[in-house]
């Protein structure tokens, strides 16, 4: 019966729990004076019938509290299955459970021969039967077929058979059976026409994280990639990224970045071809390795500065520069596939992911090109990205795409002017760049902005080593003279040693 239907999987599966090897039918025995039916459910529910001179007798005990399965819409059983005098069962129920059991013929067959003789609860309390441990669960899933193919699946009938399902699923990773009995059931949903949704395929996800067992998980996803598991979308957008992107995004919560990243691209590489969104995610996991990245290298760089580590050679340094740069190409290649197999909806927000990577990696040039990139596919960028890309290229004393940037001041109102230009000087400030730094501060002087104290303390500091080590004093005396005249200094006197002459000058400013 269920072989003709192409049903195999699921009779592999053990779907009725009480063997794998064997598929025990239990009768369904009664008398002629009182027949009765127990029915077992998970979370505490049951439901006995007895059929006692044609009076059934329904005693429900309800589940408790606890919703099936974390469904979005949760549903309990006994809002189905209890029932009030108008929803008697009556003796085409009990018929159609015996003969159903002796499978004499097909359930279809039975089905419509009973047509008539079945209301819609009883046909709903035969799925339930027929679902529960120890049963058939063939019969289940083509009670609900042939309910489909007749169209009399209504809401409730629907929602009990997700049930029904959701707690076989549930059942199969809790007592660890293979991944791919759990992909069978799945397919074989999809076989009566009970598409998974998508919430039902993070459930599992979820289920087999929560117990520990990670990579089950990876291998369940990858089987319902391979075998192109169909499910049905409550995202339009498709923003959760799918089976892949949300494993990626659940590794992303426990910081394991490079893993989410190894996770897509491995998937990709194999022809899987993962949902596009979950590119994006990947693109996000870059991002966040490398600015924990450069946060270890902020740290290891003071502890070298304070004596507590030693310098790093040439091989460190090597590592360092190679590891980032393979995180970038991580991410390059992961923008690659969104623009191929992406909506052009998403180009802004892949340039976007790339903007944040190369900030983070301390890349100027590269960065400043997906500003531009941004702006080319309308999504304008936020006017901090500029000024923090400004900064990064001044450090680099990247002349050219500094200059680029700094046209944006003659459209700029007089507060963003002023914090554009901070972002330039603490830009070549940090670069080492102090006689550009020095000709900022003069500029924000003129321009009627007082740059912020430390700033200028740092240039004057770094102006004077370099007169130590040079001997320019042009552009220190030229900063003095503008910090005297906005005073922001007192008036001063300025010691030179002539090395050349061996002679002391005193100037005064």
């Amino acid at each position: 019966m269920a072989s003709a239907h192409g049903f195999a999987p699921l009779a592999d599966l053990g779907v009725t729990f009480s063997s794998l090897t064997s598929l025990q039918r239990h009768r369904f025995c009664y008398s002629a004076s009182c027949r009765t039916l127990s029915i077992k459910f998970c979370h505490g529910f049951s439901i006995s019938v007895c059929n006692k001179y044609q009076n059934p007798v329904f005693l429900v005990s309800k589940p408790s509290s606890s919703r099936w399965f974390g469904l979005s819409k949760s549903v309990e059983l006994d809002h189905f299955l209890t029932s009030d005098d108008e929803d008697e069962m009556g003796e085409g129920f009990f018929e159609a459970i015996e003969q159903l059991e002796r499978m004499a013929r097909e359930p279809s067959d039975i089905l419509e021969e009973m047509n008539d003789r079945l209301s819609a609860r009883e046909l709903q309390l035969v799925l339930v039967y027929f679902s529960q441990d120890g049963r058939d669960s063939w019969c289940a899933l083509e009670v609900f077929d042939w309910l489909r193919k007749e169209n009399r699946v209504d809401k409730e009938t629907m929602e009990l058979m997700v049930v029904i399902m959701c707690g076989w699923v549930k059942k199969l990773i809790q007592e660890q059976h293979r991944v791919g009995d759990v992909v069978n059931l799945l397919a074989d949903m999809e076989c009566v026409g009970l598409r998974p949704g998508f919430s039902m395929i993070e459930k599992v996800i979820s289920l087999y994280w929560e117990m520990g067992e990670k990579e089950g998980a990876v291998m369940f996803v990858e089987e319902v990639l391979r075998r192109r598991i169909s499910y049905a979308k409550e995202d339009p957008e498709g923003h959760k990224g799918g089976p892949t992107g949300y494993l990626a995004w659940k590794m992303m919560v426990e910081g394991d970045y490079r893993g989410a990243i190894r996770l897509v691209i491995n998937f990709r590489e194999s022809g899987l071809m993962p949902e596009a969104y979950s590119y994006l995610i990947a693109m996000t996991a870059v991002v966040k390795e490398l600015n924990e990245f450069a946060k270890a290298l902020r740290k290891l760089k003071g502890f070298v500065r304070a004596g507590s580590v030693a310098e790093l050679d040439l091989e460190d340094v090597e590592l360092i520069e190679k590891y980032q740069s393979d995180l970038l190409a991580d991410g390059v290649c992961l923008s690659n596939w969104v623009m191929e197999v992406g909506s052009p909806s998403l180009y802004g927000v892949v340039h976007e992911r790339l903007l944040a990577m190369y900030i983070c990696a301390g890349r100027g040039i590269e960065a400043e090109r997906q500003l531009w990139e941004m702006k080319l596919v309308g999504k304008e960028p936020d006017g901090d990205l500029y000024d923090i890309v400004l900064a990064i290229c001044a450090s680099q004393k990247e002349a050219r795409a500094t200059a680029r940037l700094l046209t944006r001041l003659e459209v700029s109102s007089s507060l963003q002017k002023k914090k554009s230009l901070s972002w330039l000087l603490r830009g070549y400030i940090k670069g080492g760049h102090f006689n550009e730094a020095a000709e900022t501060v003069m500029k924000m002087l003129e321009l009627g902005f007082y740059p912020e104290y430390l700033d200028r303390a740092a240039v004057l500091q770094g102006l004077r080593k370099r007169i130590q080590q040079f001997g320019n004093v042009d552009t220190y005396l030229k900063l003095c003279k503008s910090l005297s005249d906005a005073n922001l200094i007192g008036p001063c006197l300025v010691y030179l040693y002539i090395r050349k002459h061996k002679l002391w000058v005193v100037k005064m400013l």
